[in-house]
């Protein structure tokens, strides 16, 4: 199970992106990155197509997981999540500083 899923808020780590603060766009699991929402801008030459006119475009790039730390929604503090299992057995991340459960 990953401590990081799409939708959560994190802080960058380390990169020239340190200390700044984002969205969880995507996932790639099996490449341990995460695409971080205003982080990580990098441009992209494209041509021109018949639909689209050709340029410079900044985007996301992905970001590895170990240069994220996730942000409890309610202290607002980087936190590792330790993992409990409910009484129907469902698995939840827990904030190790609060001890608030995080959805």
């Amino acid at each position: 199970m990953l401590n990081i899923r799409k939708k959560d808020k994190v802080v960058v780590l380390a990169g020239k992106d340190k200390g700044k603060k984002g969205e969880v766009l995507n996932v790639f699991p099996l490449e341990s990155k995460v695409v971080v929402s205003k982080i990580n801008f990098v441009k992209r030459h494209t041509k021109p197509t018949q639909r689209d006119a050709g340029g410079i475009r900044e985007k996301e790039a992905p970001l590895s997981i170990s240069k994220v730390m996730l942000l409890c929604p309610k202290c607002n503090q980087a936190v590792r999540p330790k993992f409990d299992s409910l009484s129907d057995g469902k698995k939840v991340r827990i904030c190790r500083k609060c001890g608030e459960m995080i959805v």
